[in-house]
């Protein structure tokens, strides 16, 4: 059980952690839903590799490696433990 936090001019509650991992809620974006009964909570999940195509071509637009050798190799270099999968 929880109850409304002032957070500015709005409200807010905090979810524990284990109804957060229970419902899948980390890290996602949430939709809200009025029901006869309350409110609703569901998190949006979208497909993982979900705009790369897009963010590839806007990166490429504004960046022309293959001008820079040195920066294509820096980012050909660039840990794959930080990409999101």
């Amino acid at each position: 059980m929880t109850t409304l936090t002032r957070i500015g001019n709005s409200q807010g509650v905090r979810i524990p952690k284990p109804i957060i991992a229970q419902a899948q809620l980390k890290g996602a974006q949430i939709e809200f839903e009025v029901t006869s009964d309350g409110l609703l909570l569901r998190p949006i999940h979208t497909p993982r590799r979900h705009q790369w195509a897009e963010e590839i071509d806007a990166h490429l637009a504004n960046h022309t490696l293959a001008d820079d050798p040195a920066r294509l190799q820096e980012w050909l270099d660039e840990p794959m433990e930080e990409w999101e999968w």
